[in-house]
């Protein structure tokens, strides 16, 4: 396969871009045969970039010659507006849900047609679970996920139904019709179930946060191992939460949610 650099119409800043978005949850310290094998640049393409980024200060290098995100392009992305500021405020309130239920207790946010962990509070004894923050997790069967989607609107369900439902267990919902009437009720009740959809063994509840314009810009969820917590017996908590949350961004339950 000849590299992506041979296309058309590529320039130096899209080569830095798949230089710096070659780093993600689980591959956060790269080497320069890492980075040209991600990227598909030739190695001398790859290690001048990855050099004027050290330069920048975007990247950092180790004295083992490997590259990590750099403390200014960190700073950078604390400025991202469904990041630094939701997870401030987002924070206490599932601090409590984590001290209360002892268990995961997540925030995300959507990003294309995946849900973006930007925040979680974990118990040393908690259920394992596969997703880390900075991770995805697919639409359809995670509990923000669920979330995100139901309140994205027609197009992305249709989008995300059009790309295929994986089965990642033997309960996931890959049925379209099913699938669009559970997010018809999580629009109507602002909540969302998963058992064992996503991960064997692992269960969620999640609600909507709501911003002043009464758009819904993230999903609180709380993850337990299967059968060690009725989640009906969390849901109102998680919705309690949601909603203080939902408050602090400046919504207002006259103002709906669209």
């Amino acid at each position: 396969m000849m590299p992506r650099t041979s296309q058309p119409g590529r320039s130096v800043s899209a080569r830095l871009f798949d230089v710096l978005f070659a780093f993600r949850p689980g591959r956060s310290r790269l080497t320069l045969a890492d980075l040209t094998r991600e990227t598909g640049l030739p190695h001398a393409t790859a290690r001048r970039l990855t050099l004027e980024l050290v330069e920048a200060g975007a990247l950092d290098r180790a004295p083992d010659g490997s590259f990590s995100v750099g403390l200014r392009l960190w700073q950078l992305g604390t400025l991202a507006p469904l990041s630094v500021p939701l997870r401030t405020i987002a924070l206490p309130f599932m601090d409590d849900l984590h001290t209360a239920l002892r268990q995961h207790v997540q925030l995300a946010v959507l990003e294309g047609t995946e849900a973006v962990l930007v925040e979680r509070l974990s118990a040393g004894n908690a259920v394992d679970v596969v997703s880390k923050i900075g991770g995805r997790l697919p639409l359809h069967c995670s509990g923000v996920g669920k979330v995100l989607l139901a309140h994205a609107g027609p197009e992305l369900m249709e989008q995300v139904i059009a790309q295929g439902l994986e089965a990642y267990t033997d309960r996931t919902v890959t049925a379209p019709a099913r699938l669009r009437a559970l997010l018809a009720e999580c629009r109507e009740t602002g909540v969302a179930f998963v058992r064992q959809e996503r991960t064997p063994g692992v269960e969620s509840v999640a609600t909507r946060v709501i911003d002043a314009d009464g758009e819904v810009v993230a999903a609180l969820s709380v993850v337990v191992g299967a059968g060690s917590v009725d989640l009906r017996t969390v849901r109102p908590a998680v919705i309690a939460s949601g909603l203080a949350v939902s408050r602090r961004l400046g919504w207002r339950p006259s103002a709906g949610v669209r």
